[in-house]
């Protein structure tokens, strides 16, 4: 079926079922899928905060934001906007009270909370209790209010996540003479800490490799970079020694994305004073959305080839952390189906694969955390961003959450299509819980070494926002709360997941 640009969601879902996916290959029914818990050699660990997620600042001060797709067409007709700014309109800031999007939050702690984006790159913080701004100082772009911000530190706190940002990098942070100034991060440090919160982790700025498309001052290079981060680490090592100096948070190279970069990895970190970070960092999307005309198609979403580019992403930035930053953990700051608020399909079922794949091939490398773009807003989002009701992968981030723990071990390989990622029981080191996702369009059928509990995550169809648990539609009670997630008990021997499946298993013992 061929997919138009700014084709809307609906006709996705009557005109694109099951059986349409034929890319991998039936799992091989003469070998068995056995699964020997004593034979998993332990990798390494991960942070308890591994699963985490980003807030655009964008969403808490309002601003554009990309259009949905069933509106695009809509919007465009009243607008007078042309190119890359007519597939943005204005949203609303974020309401981080509101009770539904706390809970489930909160049911995904503990987190880190990035809150950052372009918008947060030529942020002017309103440090005083006036009326807001109508027009930013020169050289930002946006203002930012303490109630704004206040509201990121109580969601953070209600929530159990670590706040993890960005500052300004745009005219308005320059000196006469050019030089990186301190007022506006001491503003933001000095109201924070005011109100009893705290920034665990922070940026210089955000995506320096596209920083000329992201409101640094023109012509901005590696040399500046490396003359403002030297500024900055040395400002905050006494105006805040706890937080983590992270950095740098490039995206798109090792041929991952086709075009757009400004400055390429080696010329921000080879650049003198080089550039040394508490902790590496850096971006992932595995392409552009059809909004940006992006030639991913929903027929490869469960394809080798596109479930193995989260490792290839990472592959490149490693090499630059062991080049310029060795023994640095390694963060994924930002990442989601594809850029540019995701494909239509980023809110359906067939994502679950590649969001689950992704945490799973990640720890097994050694990332230590990622953060998932966005929690509540555009179709990659983990929760509507009307309704805040869950998502197909805020189903998938929950069960991680409740099982994999932060040891990871090697599950070994199963047959052509059947992957399998294992980590200790959270918060039970004897204790095993193991990811199985069949992406075939076959049965498979896996043997296990012991009784376990079984949470298994099929759909009637992979383009599709209704989930099953067991056999069970997934969805909030009449409180909005979660429901009650409930296993399956199943005995040793032989066990068959569905086509198109995911499941997790929990053993209490080895």
């Amino acid at each position: 079926m061929k997919i138009k640009p700014f084709h809307p969601l609906l006709a996705l879902i009557i005109g694109f079922t099951t059986p349409s996916f034929g890319q991998k290959p039936a799992a091989d029914g003469s070998k068995q899928n056995k699964i020997d818990l004593k034979q998993m050699s332990f990798i390494g660990t991960v942070d308890e905060r591994f699963q985490s997620f980003n807030v655009e600042m964008c969403e808490v001060i309002g601003g554009d934001f990309w259009i949905p797709y069933t509106l695009i067409d809509s919007v465009k007709k009243h607008s007078d906007k042309k190119g890359f700014a007519a597939l943005k309109w204005k949203i609303e800031p974020i309401n981080l009270y509101e009770q539904k999007l706390r809970n489930l939050a909160s049911a995904l702690g503990p987190t880190y909370v990035r809150v950052s984006g372009t918008w947060a790159n030529a942020i002017y913080f309103q440090n005083n209790d006036e009326a807001t701004l109508t027009t930013p100082p020169t050289g930002f772009k946006n203002v930012l209010t303490r109630p704004q911000w206040k509201g990121v530190i109580d969601f953070c706190k209600t929530v159990n996540g670590k706040l993890v940002t960005s500052f300004p990098i745009s005219e308005g942070m320059k000196d006469q003479n050019g030089r990186w100034k301190s007022d506006q991060v001491q503003s933001i440090l000095d109201y924070t800490n005011s109100i009893g919160g705290e920034i665990v982790a922070a940026e210089l700025f955000n995506e320096p490799s596209h920083a000329n498309h992201g409101d640094a001052p023109k012509g901005y290079n590696g040399a500046n970079f490396a003359r403002d981060f030297e500024a900055f680490k040395n400002f905050a090592s006494t105006a805040a020694p706890k937080m983590k100096i992270i950095g740098p948070g490039s995206t798109g190279e090792g041929g991952i994305l086709p075009s757009g970069l400004d400055i390429s990895i080696d010329k921000l970190l080879g650049s003198s004073p080089n550039p040394k970070f508490d902790v590496f960092t850096y971006h992932y999307y595995g392409t552009v959305s059809q909004r940006c005309m992006g030639s991913q198609k929903p027929e490869n979403a469960l394809s080798a080839e596109w479930l193995a580019k989260t490792e290839k992403g990472l592959e490149f930035y490693q090499n630059a952390r062991d080049k310029y930053v060795p023994g640095a953990p390694i963060w994924l700051t930002e990442t989601a189906e594809s850029a540019c608020g995701g494909n239509p399909w980023a809110a359906t079922y067939i994502d679950s694969f590649r969001y689950l794949e992704q945490l799973g091939r990640l720890a097994k490398k050694g990332v230590q955390v990622v953060m998932h773009n966005t929690l509540a807003r555009s179709e990659y989002a983990l929760l509507d961003h009307d309704t805040h009701n869950p998502r197909p992968n805020y189903w998938s981030a929950l069960l991680w959450n409740k099982f994999m723990g932060t040891r990871v071990y090697n599950a070994g390989s199963l047959t052509t299509g059947v992957d399998i990622f294992a980590h200790n029981l959270k918060n039970n080191a004897d204790g095993r819980a193991v990811l199985i996702l069949n992406t075939n369009n076959s049965a498979t059928q896996i043997s296990i070494p012991a009784d376990a509990e079984q949470y298994l995550l099929t759909a009637d169809e992979l383009i599709t926002k209704k989930v099953k648990l067991n056999g069970t539609v997934l969805s909030l009670t009449a409180k909005n709360d979660i429901p009650a997630i409930k296993g399956k008990k199943v005995k040793s021997g032989a066990l068959e997941m569905p086509p198109h499946s995911i499941m997790f298993l929990t053993f209490k013992k080895m």
